[in-house]
């Protein structure tokens, strides 16, 4: 069964940039380390503080190896580090969910 991991971040308004950056090195690191990104998004309208990273991954047993390997890598290791030395990351809140919706319809346009 596949779950969706969740991530919920309050950033700092002026920090768009820089997590924008921090985005787009997980867009590189994320898929190569086995989890499949759907994508990180980055506050547009509205709240200029809430962005999300979303992923699959198969189970929280394939979530803990995965980890692992992000850690080592070494841009997984340069992003953590850009995160913590630039602080544009207030709180971060991680959350696995399954899809309870499925299957769907395809859609179909007028």
């Amino acid at each position: 069964m596949t779950i969706t991991c969740f991530i919920r971040y309050e950033i700092d308004p002026f920090g768009k940039a820089a997590f924008e950056q921090y985005a787009r090195n997980w867009g590189q690191a994320i898929p190569r380390c086995g989890a499949d990104l759907i994508g990180y998004f980055a506050p547009h309208e509205g709240s200029a503080t809430t962005a999300y990273g979303v992923y699959n991954i198969e189970s929280l047993a394939a979530y803990e190896a995965y980890r692992a390997r992000l850690m080592a890598d070494p841009l997984g290791r340069e992003n953590y580090e850009f995160s913590k030395r630039e602080r544009f990351i207030l709180k971060e809140d991680r959350i696995f969910l399954k899809l309870a919706s499925g299957p769907h319809a395809e859609r179909v346009l007028p």
